[in-house]
């Protein structure tokens, strides 16, 4: 395994990485290499924000799942008339 050294790096950006570590409750050594991995596409981004919404379902279902959706759905679009009049 490499050893490297990184330098150049100013307070505020010193003082922002050991805050997001402490945070994040990792090393400053195990969440450098993970920005570093993340932004040189080596690892994929953990997502952190959680939505209690259907937003993780956008764009997964395929052409059948979507033939089949709106198959089973069609009878709701039919306007009973004996109730309407």
């Amino acid at each position: 395994m490499t050893t490297m050294t990184l330098r150049g790096i100013d307070e505020p950006l010193a003082q922002t990485l050991k805050e997001l570590a402490r945070a994040k409750g990792v090393s400053l050594n195990t969440l450098t290499l993970r920005l570093i991995r993340e932004a040189a596409g080596v690892d994929k981004r953990k997502r952190t924000a959680m939505h209690h919404d259907l937003d993780n379902l956008a764009g997964t279902w395929s052409e059948t799942d979507e033939a089949d959706f709106r198959h089973a759905t069609v009878p709701f679009s039919a306007i009973d008339q004996e109730m309407w009049s």
